[in-house]
């Protein structure tokens, strides 16, 4: 099927103008995108055409991962559609499809719609375009993340989106998953013999899994406020990311096999066995001054940091504790996997790997040497490839969004999650905060700057 183009409902909203549009126009650089592959935006302000693009230059000239070009950007113009409409009239689909060239008995769609709104937005996009009677064989629809603020609400997305699209061109969106050292994590375990036999719990103490973020809400929030950390980062990013850690081997390369292998370990998470431990297994949180932040509840209880422990009931992982931590207002940017290997006799301190995610991107391992000296003493030296480090690295890495949207037209579904997965995770999240909710409901106000609450594990 070709792909005719993109349609991003929230075109106008914080994420079109900072990832997507900048990384359709690194793509239309690159050529990458087909010849009269085209843009459109569609949003709620009544911009023309002219004025759009000239917002939309101003974005990609500050966030385009290749050097912008007046040159570059009037061809990639070219490309650029705006289309003004609210998007909680149904009606007004019918003139978006019109418009957009549609003629009625066409049996195929190569347009690829992308909903960068708020969940709470999904049900009319998607009721308005199958009651407009789009042609819907081939189109393809990305959602972005959170799916759904509860499982519920998740479950009627999904419903939805199947009366409207085949199940094989749904694709959820998790920006994480393009990112590349997410993406070299399997090439890390699969590629290197050393790591192969040790990445088990004889050898590994513990595995960590953090991002943290220096930020606070900052205009979001709204949404933010009824989602929480729980929802906004570990459910998520936080889960996919410890299945490409923990999975066993995939039988093969292909997207299926990758997902079946990330699927086993989601049902493999150990359940919670004595609900009254909540406390030594889950820790919430609340950066001071959350409460006076725009679009929030002045007696909000939502999370702002989480620090979850948990295991994983097979021969592989069994009694090895996986911490997954995240949290707004912390010290540091930072997302990081850190393998933490055992000691070895002989009192020598154990290793550790640590998997830079962002801002830096890299690998590095920590190894015991003999000081040069006459005293037998052991040091510890690093060995550290900084990928982000080197300047054709950084020019050659394309952002996760370009990534993405190159994987969805491709068809290449090995980048997006399943809707298996997601129903796990949310089924698990929600028995864990059933828990903390009827056994603890504690929340622990952090100072903004500090690395969460004071009795964090």
């Amino acid at each position: 099927m070709k792909n005719k183009g993109i349609i991003i409902f929230g075109g106008t909203g914080d994420l079109a103008y900072r990832k997507l549009l900048p990384a359709l126009y690194n793509l239309h650089c690159l050529g990458l995108l087909p010849e009269d592959y085209k843009v459109v935006g569609v949003g709620r302000r009544d911009y023309s055409k002219e004025d759009y693009i000239e917002i939309i230059r101003k974005w990609t000239s500050e966030f385009s991962r290749l050097k912008y070009t007046d040159k570059d950007f009037f061809e990639f113009s070219k490309r650029i559609i705006y289309y003004q409409m609210d998007m909680t009239k149904v009606a007004q689909y019918r003139n978006l499809l019109a418009d957009l060239d549609y003629v009625n008995g066409r049996t195929e769609s190569g347009w690829t719609y992308y909903y960068a709104v708020p969940p709470k937005i999904f049900g009319f996009i998607t009721d308005g375009i199958r009651l407009a009677g789009c042609p819907l064989k081939g189109a393809k629809v990305i959602i972005e993340k959170p799916f759904g603020d509860t499982m519920d609400a998740a479950e009627y997305i999904y419903k939805n989106l199947k009366q409207c699209f085949s199940q094989e061109n749904i694709f959820f969106i998790d920006h994480y998953l393009g990112k590349e050292m997410i993406i070299n994590i399997m090439t890390l375990r699969f590629a290197n013999a050393i790591f192969g036999g040790v990445w088990n719990r004889n050898f590994i103490e513990k595995v960590e899994i953090n991002a943290f973020e220096e930020v606070g809400v900052g205009t979001r929030g709204g949404y933010y406020d009824k989602s929480g950390a729980m929802v906004d980062m570990v459910q998520n990013h936080l889960f996919q990311i410890l299945s490409i850690v923990a999975m066993e081997r995939p039988t093969d390369s292909s997207p299926e096999a990758i997902k079946a292998a990330q699927t086993k370990l989601f049902k493999e998470l150990k359940d919670i066995e004595d609900p009254h431990k909540i406390d030594q297994l889950l820790v919430m949180g609340q950066y001071k001054g959350y409460l006076e932040e725009d679009k929030i509840d002045p007696e909000s209880t939502t999370e702002t940091y989480v620090a979850l422990k948990l295991g994983i009931e097979n021969d592989r992982w069994r009694g090895v504790p996986f911490y997954l931590r995240t949290g707004k207002k912390m010290g540091q940017k930072k997302s990081e996997v850190v393998i933490s290997f055992k000691s070895t006799a002989g009192g020598a301190q154990s290793n550790k790997l640590v998997i830079e995610i962002q801002p830096d991107e890299g690998v590095k391992l920590d190894f015991n040497i003999k000081k040069p000296g006459t005293e037998n003493t052991i040091e510890k030296v690093d060995m550290d490839f900084c990928q982000s480090c080197v300047l054709e690295n950084r020019q050659n890495t394309p952002e996760a969004y370009e990534r993405l949207l190159m994987a969805s037209m491709d068809e290449d579904r090995s980048l997006f999650s399943q809707w298996n997965q997601i129903e796990i995770c949310w089924k698990y999240i929600n028995r864990i905060m059933e828990i903390y909710h009827r056994f603890s409901d504690k929340l622990h106000v952090y100072e903004p700057g500090q690395e969460g609450p004071l009795n964090n594990f």
